[in-house]
């Protein structure tokens, strides 16, 4: 499938910012299953920023900006063809040792209740068992938008009973993490296989299973990662795999405005 995406964040400040540093991961990497057809990112100072590979692999720019400003947008846009590997990932480039992704963070941090739901719906860690484990995290947790914020962790959303994508995603990690089970963070996008386009910026887990590797389970939707999906940053929560990371001088009263949307193209073209 292929699928086109546009990435909109626009910064708007009460007063100007003087200097501002930001840590870009909107580059979708090429890997088994998933191939980058064409990438463009724009935004202040964009120009001269460096790539490189963070910790977990992912592709990011060091974005640097000097000039007084009251607004900053950055836009990334293209295209990736992807195929559906049941939710099996590999061709990576990993650089973390997988027994990293068993740290507990303050967002995936268990409670009681989540570890008594880990091991009543996965006593056993199998493929299975995490199937289990994956709609027993959406019985529990209904989707509800604006329910929850960036702030919340895995065992407030599980005890309000209420949340997103990235609440799923955090719970089910946490759940997987006290079995003894590595799992890390995904962010995303995700087209629902509609003609019109959708506002799809999207989170889900991964696990790593002796004998398959890491495989990726979607708690919101109940199902394995599909080619209806694109990759694009992982890590141990949804703070060290966010898109769009920094700090700035000046600026008061910041107000962020995102703009998401995917679409699967209707006509393929040969490369």
């Amino acid at each position: 499938m292929r699928i086109s995406i546009g990435h909109v964040s626009r910064y708007t400040y009460g007063e100007p910012v003087q200097y501002s540093i930001q840590t870009l991961r909107l580059t979708p990497p090429s890997f088994n299953g998933q191939r980058v057809i064409e990438w463009f990112i724009s935004a202040p100072g964009f120009e001269t920023a460096p790539s490189f590979r963070d910790s977990f692999g992912n592709i990011a720019h060091l974005v640097s900006y000097t000039g007084s400003h009251d607004e900053s947008v950055v836009l990334a846009k293209g295209v990736v063809e992807t195929q559906d590997r049941a939710g099996l990932v590999s061709g990576l480039q990993e650089f973390t040792p997988v027994r990293v992704f068993l740290r507990e963070t303050p967002k995936t941090r268990a409670s009681d209740a989540i570890r008594d739901l880990a091991h009543a719906a996965c006593p056993s860690p199998t493929i299975d068992g995490f199937h289990r484990l994956m709609n027993a995290v959406r019985d529990a947790v209904d989707y509800r938008i604006g329910t929850t914020s960036e702030h919340t962790n895995a065992a407030e959303a599980f005890a309000d009973g209420r949340g997103v994508c990235q609440d799923h995603a955090h719970i089910f990690i946490a759940a997987a993490r006290c079995l003894g089970v590595p799992a890390r963070y995904v962010n995303g996008y995700f087209v629902s296989g509609d003609e019109e386009p959708a506002e799809a910026h999207h989170a889900w887990a991964e696990v790593w299973l002796d004998g398959l590797g890491w495989v990726g389970f979607d708690a919101a939707n109940r199902l394995c990662p599909t080619d209806h999906y694109v990759r694009l940053a992982a890590g141990l929560d949804a703070g060290s795999a966010a898109p769009i990371r920094g700090t700035r001088r000046g600026g008061t009263n910041e107000t962020l405005d995102v703009i998401v949307e995917v679409q699967q193209q209707s006509t393929q073209t040969q490369q």
